[in-house]
């Protein structure tokens, strides 16, 4: 099939036809128009993918548009490195958030001793 409705893109990838709307209002993807009907061709598919991909990993829109701009131009070496600097970025953040959770789990487990500990008392005494 070369061509697609908006809701065929919305089943296959299992997200609303309004996040589609969206990412057009967006300029991430441009579907051509057939009177009111928006139809979709297989480079809107693959851009939809990666616009998914993309959020999954945690990429702002602006990085998703920035890799897109990049991957039209065909400039895969460019496309490749910002990736890779996204990728260090993002990673570089959650180990501060893996690290911060790790502080505040030791610090809700001390909370829970402390607490079972003097519930224990309360009650031996």
């Amino acid at each position: 099939m070369g061509t697609y409705k908006i809701s065929d893109l919305a089943k296959e990838f299992d997200i609303t036809t309004r996040s589609i709307r969206f990412y057009e209002d967006m300029g991430l993807i441009q579907p051509e128009r057939k009177g009111n009907m928006r139809v979709y061709q297989r480079r809107d598919k693959v851009r939809l993918k990666l616009i998914l991909r993309g959020k999954r990993l945690g990429f702002s829109l602006a990085e998703i548009r920035d890799l897109l701009e990049l991957y039209d131009t065909n400039q895969l070496d460019t496309q490749l490195i910002k990736m890779l600097k996204i990728i260090d970025d993002k990673e570089a953040v959650l180990k501060r958030q893996l690290e911060d959770i790790t502080i505040v789990m030791e610090d809700l487990n001390t909370a829970r001793k402390r607490c079972e500990e003097a519930l224990e008392r309360s009650k031996a005494s």
